[in-house]
């Protein structure tokens, strides 16, 4: 972002999503779409995706500290809040031919013993528009900051910091978290309790989560950003424990009810973190250029309080690629631990180590007293 500016990166990132959204909806309705070409698609979805790192780069300048957790957890919550309604609203658009003749023809399905007519291609289809309107906003509505230029050697300065890591696995523990349970959820929920829906309950997890992200952000601006990553930690680790012990025992017993509850506090302590995360990383890199500034230097101040601001920046963006692998490594985890095990338990015992290793390294470099970077 720093590179080319916020507006035009976010404007022309969102605009690159046109190009998969498209071509999945001519893929999905030809039978003889290699394997290959779905890749390319879904690797073009992950260039687009990068606007949302760019736009949250992007408002950390516009916003003291004291405000941080706040706005980027509004901007935060209301992207997260995409995943809830993809889940949602997929399986509706591709019942009916909402596109006309400009949709393609539908694809002939057996459900329940009968032939029904599904329009799978609706589902990327229906994002078109909005994608478009979306780029234009950006271009006409963002503006870029001169002061936030800065080039890649500058930039590149995060990865030599020690904080940009630690950030990094804690980021990884609340985002990576939230989109690797959205996506692994219904599968869990399938083969575990197969008796139950999974469509019927996947979307509202991640809308929890994305709707709690805001008020993640504005507590910890209260309360301070490591107190409520730390707590909210504790709470993760905790919750993991009730889903283990409402599931099936080889596939007997079990209880959905109990399970479904744990699932949505997870969720709920995912959204709280990511706005708790979101809010110590700019603040961290901010109080650490500014470290032995004199404040009554107003051009060092001034000097160090924009470096601070560009590597947190730099930090934000990094931290929300890298906690988007927990995109793929929840849903495999389940798989591997399934087909090893015959059930989930051995991958949620490691997901409750590793939330306590978060807790870990929250407690002794952001929330102790005389922590090295307090946040």
């Amino acid at each position: 972002m720093p590179l080319v500016g916020g507006r035009r990166w976010t404007a022309i990132s969102t605009a690159t999503l046109l190009i998969p959204a498209i071509g999945i909806g001519y893929a999905v309705q030809d039978n003889t779409t290699t394997y290959p070409t779905m890749l390319m698609l879904a690797l073009l979805c992950g260039l687009g995706g990068g606007n949302f790192s760019s736009s949250m780069a992007n408002i950390s300048f516009f916003f003291p500290k004291e405000r941080k957790g706040s706005a980027l957890g509004v901007n935060a919550g209301l992207g997260n809040l995409g995943v809830s309604v993809v889940q949602f609203l997929s399986p509706l658009v591709i019942t009916a031919g909402v596109f006309g003749v400009l949709g393609g023809d539908p694809q002939t399905i057996m459900k329940g013993g009968q032939q029904v007519q599904v329009w799978t291609q609706n589902a990327a289809f229906i994002w078109v528009p909005w994608i478009a309107i979306a780029s234009v906003a950006a271009w006409f509505g963002m503006n870029d900051i001169a002061d936030a230029k800065a080039s890649f050697a500058t930039q590149a300065t995060i990865f030599g910091k020690k904080h940009t890591w630690l950030m990094c696995l804690l980021y990884l523990g609340t985002f990576g978290s939230f989109i690797g349970y959205a996506a692994g959820f219904p599968l869990l929920i399938k083969s575990q309790f197969p008796n139950v829906n999974p469509l019927a309950y996947a979307w509202m997890g991640p809308l929890v989560g994305a709707v709690i992200r805001p008020f993640g952000g504005w507590l910890s601006d209260k309360l301070g950003g490591a107190r409520v990553t730390f707590w909210n930690f504790v709470v993760m680790a905790g919750a993991v424990l009730g889903v283990l012990y409402f599931l099936p025992v080889a596939g007997q017993g079990g209880n959905f009810t109990g399970f479904f509850l744990m699932f949505l506090v997870l969720f709920l302590t995912t959204g709280i973190g990511n706005g708790s995360t979101f809010r110590m990383i700019p603040v961290i890199f901010l109080n650490q250029a500014l470290q032995g500034v004199p404040a009554n230097d107003k051009e060092a101040f001034t000097r160090a309080s924009r470096e601070g601001n560009t590597e947190g920046a730099a930090t934000l963006g990094f931290t929300a690629a890298f906690a988007a692998y927990g995109g793929f490594f929840i849903p495999k985890s389940y798989g591997t631990s399934i087909t090893m095990t015959g059930g989930p338990e051995a991958a949620l015992y490691v997901f409750v180590a590793f939330y306590l290793l978060c807790i870990a390294i929250t407690y002794w470099y952001y929330a102790r007293r005389n922590a090295e970077m307090p946040c």
